[in-house]
């Protein structure tokens, strides 16, 4: 993920922009964004269905966020993220129905990075994109060069944006991976839902929101899918903990 520092850098001026696709069936909507985000220095493609954005989203192009609708023809939002996650980790912001807690919580389930209810500001879209590549590129310019980190069987690789338990790999989205981090480096002591937040998600901690607590339980999940013991203790009403039994 190196290459989200030297975008984010330059953004407009950099010849290698920053990769949106958009997968919306609202044309009206998508044409707003697009020319948004095309101000804001960003490459954006669309797609106006979930079976032509699953398929993009997979293809050999490389996307580095994908924004993504609940309701739309031939596959849901839901379907799509599902089966994206089967190969591909790339970030996606998730655009539900307002006050509709379900989309919401089960977008997260899925392995949605974030999401944000219709309708919405386009201000605050563009602070929810700029939060994901902006953790994007401190994360890749403080892992860069970062030893990898040992806690038990639990291996995470900085460099490599690799983690593997018990030496089988544990495929990570950037939340999950980014919060594992955070965890590691802390063994033994308690991080505060406000520090991951802050640190990870790169927006302050909102009162019912649920995303936090989402992305562990989708990387308990997936460490317990290897090895069962339970690794992150949950502080009730602080946060979370790693937990080493040595």
């Amino acid at each position: 993920m190196n290459h989200y520092v030297a975008e984010l850098s330059t953004m407009v001026s950099s010849t290698t922009l920053p990769s949106v696709l958009i997968i919306d069936d609202d044309t009206e909507l998508t044409e707003m964004l697009s020319t948004y985000l095309h101000g804001a220095g960003y490459k954006v493609n669309i797609r106006d269905d979930g079976q032509a954005g699953l398929s993009e989203a997979i293809s050999g192009e490389k996307y580095d966020l994908i924004l993504l609708d609940v309701m739309m023809p031939k596959l849901d939002g839901f379907e799509v993220l599902k089966r994206l996650r089967v190969s591909k980790t790339t970030p996606v912001l998730m655009l539900t129905a307002r006050g509709d807690d379900y989309d919401r919580i089960l977008g997260l389930e899925l392995g949605a990075d974030d999401y944000l209810p219709k309708p919405f500001n386009h201000r605050e879209l563009l602070a929810r994109v700029k939060a994901i590549f902006r953790r994007q590129a401190i994360s890749a310019n403080n892992t860069s060069t970062e030893q990898d980190i040992m806690v038990d069987d639990v291996l995470l690789s900085p460099s490599r944006q690799f983690v593997s338990v018990n030496g089988q790999e544990v495929a990570l989205t950037s939340s999950e991976f980014s919060i594992l981090r955070l965890l590691m480096l802390n063994v033994g002591q308690r991080v505060t839902k406000e520090d991951i937040s802050q640190k990870v998600l790169g927006k302050p901690l909102q009162a019912f929101d649920r995303s936090i607590d989402m992305h562990v339980s989708n990387l308990r999940k997936k460490i317990a899918s290897v090895n069962p013991t339970e690794k992150i203790k949950t502080i009730r009403g602080v946060g979370y903990m790693l937990q080493s039994s040595l």
